[in-house]
């Protein structure tokens, strides 16, 4: 790979070099991004290959590796060479953290705090796995549409290459969870052998290195590297698809492991037997072990990882806006977890609680372009509006004719409007069963029937409903 400009920067000029990184990120993210997120980096010394960067905190880390790690990484490496690295220097940590504290406490002051346990590492310059040590099974939230894809995971990182699962292929939407996952295989690996090999990168990055090397005449030790391998974890694989020659040297880096019994993990938009374009023997090999797949999140999980996500960042989010937030966004774990920062941070900037108005406005930024969800709870809370009716009272044990009245259409709009279960809906009323709900929908249609104000009533309130998150 050619180098642009490489031979004109001066070692010690990091300012220089971080400068024109800067200019090459900022053509590929909006002017908000950059400005939030890249303009508060200061360089801070360049040495060979690796360039030290300064960040306000923890945070900031986490943040750039999930969102923008490739835009970052394809920078350097356009500034550096193929083995250019890039180093994050925390900004007195200590203080940071107080800073942030500071903030939080007054900008919402019912939030509970905890110490937050900096995930950064040192690595090996001999050695880079690639591994992001967040990425674990202990935060990885279980639910329906993962289940198998991560009771194989643990199986895998437990006993590394006594399993049948090998290769394992992992396949689902965008968002979803497969990077955090197949990480995680690798994290735990490293946790029971720190001698183990193991090096994570996207079929992307493989192609890059593979022509760089092709390019440099050192093709045969590109892929002896990986033939070292422990572990080898590719995401996306299906970005190999087109791209026969590296498809080649990826077969014989496969077989060569595969034989040696070491362990192969891959992810995937689609099953492999779907990856048209990839050729007939990879998708063989690739149907060799175990191939599952992780689909969209379902209500409960997706509360789940927000309460899960909630914590890690030390805090606690009221239940009514964490279920508001898991209704409207149902299918992409990040656009999930992206809601809740853009809560937060409007929360600190704007030095306002977090409340019900900006988690709609969150949602409405990521559901922009398609129709949200409506909430047992938003419908509950219009109609108890509507009847005067406290929205505790229709979750107890209460007679009371205005109250039943209020319940029952709350329960027939919700059975109505949302996708929810009989179950679910039940939960939402102070833990009734489902009958108790068919009871209340078949009371409400026969008053629709017979009473024309009632009509008139639950149309009012489905209008209302429906116009307050359109």
């Amino acid at each position: 790979m050619e180098v642009k400009g490489k031979e004109n920067l001066i070692a010690s000029d990091s300012k220089k070099i971080w400068k024109k990184c800067l200019s090459l990120i900022k053509e590929n993210v909006p002017a908000l991004t950059y400005n939030t997120w890249f303009l508060p980096i200061k360089p801070i010394s360049y040495t060979e290959d690796n360039l030290e960067i300064e960040v306000p905190n923890s945070f900031f880390i986490e943040w750039i590796e999930e969102h923008y790690n490739t835009i970052i990484n394809n920078a350097i490496r356009q500034m550096l060479g193929s083995k250019g690295k890039l180093h994050y220097i925390v900004r007195d940590e200590d203080v940071a953290n107080l800073e942030m504290t500071k903030i939080i406490e007054d900008v919402v002051p019912t939030l509970v705090l905890e110490e937050v346990t900096p995930t950064i590492q040192a690595r090996e310059p001999e050695f880079e796995s690639y591994l992001i040590p967040r990425y674990k099974f202990e935060n990885f939230i279980k639910g329906e549409g993962n289940q198998l894809a991560r009771a194989a995971a643990i199986a895998i990182g437990e006993n590394t290459g006594e399993t049948s699962f090998n290769p394992f292929f992992i396949y689902g939407g965008v968002g979803l969870g497969k990077t955090h996952l197949i990480q995680a295989i690798g994290n735990r690996i490293k946790e029971k052998d720190s001698t183990k090999k193991i090096v994570y990168l996207s079929s992307e990055q493989f192609t890059i290195e593979f022509i760089d090397a092709i390019q440099n005449g050192k093709a045969n030790e590109f892929s002896s590297f990986y033939k070292k391998m422990d572990a080898l974890i590719i995401d996306d694989i299906q970005f190999l698809i087109g791209k026969e020659k590296t498809q080649d040297y990826f077969f014989h880096i496969f077989n060569t492991l595969h034989q040696a019994g070491k362990q192969i993990i891959l992810s995937s938009d689609k099953p492999p037997k779907d990856l048209k374009g990839l050729s007939e023997r990879l998708v063989s090999r690739f149907q060799w072990g175990l191939t599952a797949d992780i689909q969209a999140p379902d209500f409960e999980t997706r509360i789940a990882i927000l309460k899960n996500k909630a914590t890690s960042y030390g805090i606690t989010i009221p239940n009514d806006i964490i279920e508001y937030m898991a209704f409207n966004i149902t299918t992409n774990i990040r656009e999930l977890e992206g809601s809740l920062i853009k809560i937060l941070a409007s929360a600190s900037l704007n030095s306002q609680e977090i409340n019900m108005e900006l988690a709609r406005k969150a949602v409405g930024e990521i559901a922009t372009g398609r129709q949200m969800n409506i909430s047992i709870d938003y419908i509950t809370q219009i109609v108890c509006n509507y009847f005067e009716v406290d929205e505790n009272k229709v979750r107890e044990k209460n007679r009371k004719q205005e109250v039943v009245l209020a319940r029952q259409v709350a329960m027939f709009l919700s059975k109505k409007l949302t996708k929810s279960s009989l179950k679910t809906i039940g939960l939402h009323f102070g833990g009734r069963d489902h009958s108790t709900v068919i009871h209340a929908c078949n009371g409400i249609e026969q008053r629709l029937s017979d009473d024309s104000s009632t009509k008139q009533i639950v149309e009012t309130l489905r209008n209302k409903i429906q116009m307050g998150v359109s």
